[in-house]
């Protein structure tokens, strides 16, 4: 198989340093209760293993919503809701202390940043879809695959300004405001049924879900598009001429973005047999995980301070559907988007245990390890560094700076 990244990108992002800017509301309380917590975590356990643990928990729990709720119409059982509240603080907390438990260990080094990010960008679809179950708005589709793609969208244009201006930088009410805003969901859903969602507000003659929705909508617009907007096109990058950290124009990155949102729209608005109508959970799950892979694209990119490169394999994906429609559907669209979502998970996977392998042979460090590695045959081992975890390793996360989680959700 050939490399993913080339020597010079290797050797840029071992220089790469982590570098935030966080005022959010409630961080500064949080901070103080992750500190205590990650006190009672064992100095044997690694930082990335904490993050994967975290991502696995909240894979796990929004996928038992999925199950008992496939087409976000159906009440899903309280139990899972709750499950998903407490799944979502589990994931909230380890991924705020993995930063700390590097420091702790004297484990810091850049595969903690791309692992830790690049689990974000998974966990975004996850996190916003079982948020779209809650509120039952499977009962509109275009609501759902809007809310789906606000959130992943916001979570890329804040890297997109990363890469711009070499800082993650985060609004007054940002990703940990959200995440609390999602746990809430899911408790008042466990509590008085999904049916709450449905209930109109008088005044304004809007079902809840819709005021929830558009709550969401415009505090996102406030505090983090607008400003993450400016810092991109007002502002610009840092490179020479106000270009990005690698030298490239900062309008570029738009074009991976445009096009990973209009291929599924397109797909459907086009479709004859419904297929997101009836299959609305499925479709945004092989579609948000093509959009995961071109993020996890655009961070590498970021740390490695190298072109993003538009053409990827992903869209083999959203192709199958696509000339699937083009040649009269000639095959069952249920199944070829089961196809497709099967294609996108191994093409991210296939991607980023392939970075992770070629870090750690850089590096000569281990993925899930915080042990020293012996110096001879240290390429030979990549593979066995990442051992089995590899089929869930989605780049990592730097240990360094001022330990904010580096992400950005609705």
């Amino acid at each position: 198989m050939a490399d993913v990244l080339s020597s010079k990108q290797l050797k840029r992002l071992s220089e790469h340093k982590y570098s935030s800017q966080c005022s959010t509301i409630l961080d500064p309380i949080m901070q103080i209760f992750w500190r205590w917590l990650v006190e009672q975590v064992p100095t044997w356990w690694a930082p990335n293993s904490i993050t994967l643990t975290g991502f696995c928990i909240n894979v796990f729990t929004a996928i038992l919503l999925v199950w008992y709720s496939p087409d976000a119409r159906q009440q899903p059982p309280a139990w899972t809701c709750i499950l998903c509240a407490v799944g979502l603080f589990a994931y909230q907390s380890l991924d705020a202390i993995d930063g700390k438990q590097a420091r702790r260990t004297n484990s810091s080094s850049p595969l903690g940043e791309l692992f830790d990010h690049g689990c974000d960008a998974i966990s975004t679809l996850f996190v916003t879809l079982s948020m779209c179950i809650a509120l039952n708005l499977g009962v509109d589709p275009a609501w759902m695959l809007y809310q789906v793609y606000a959130a992943m969208g916001l979570f890329y244009v804040g890297h997109w300004q990363a890469y711009v201006s070499g800082t993650l930088k985060f609004g007054k009410v940002d990703v940990t405001e959200a995440q609390f805003a999602v746990m809430g969901i899911f408790i008042i859903t466990a509590v008085f049924g999904s049916d709450f969602w449905s209930y109109k507000m008088p005044m304004v003659d809007l079902e809840l879900k819709y005021i929830m929705c558009l709550s969401t909508t415009g505090i996102a617009l406030i505090f983090t598009l607008i400003p993450t907007l400016k810092a991109i096109f007002v502002d610009g990058g840092i490179g020479r001429n106000g270009s990005t950290v690698a030298g490239t124009s900062v309008v570029f990155p738009m074009f991976s973005l445009l096009a990973i949102i209009t291929i599924p729209v397109i797909i459907y608005q086009k479709s004859e047999t419904s297929i997101y109508q009836h299959h609305p959970c499925l479709y945004l799950l092989a579609f948000g995980m093509s959009m995961s892979k071109i993020t996890i694209k655009l961070i590498v990119a970021h740390m490695t301070k190298s072109e993003l490169e538009f053409l990827d394999t992903i869209y083999i994906g959203p192709a199958m559907l696509f000339f699937n429609q083009y040649f009269n559907t000639i095959l069952n669209e249920y199944i070829v988007l089961w196809m497709c979502l099967f294609y996108c998970v191994i093409d991210v996977l296939r991607y980023s245990t392939s970075v992770c392998c070629e870090i750690c042979d850089y590096l000569h460090i281990y993925c899930f390890k915080i042990i020293e590695p012996q110096t001879n045959g240290a390429g030979a081992g990549a593979t066995a560094r990442v051992g089995n975890d590899q089929n869930t390793a989605n780049t990592s996360r730097t240990r360094s700076g001022t330990g904010s989680k580096g992400k950005k959700s609705l």
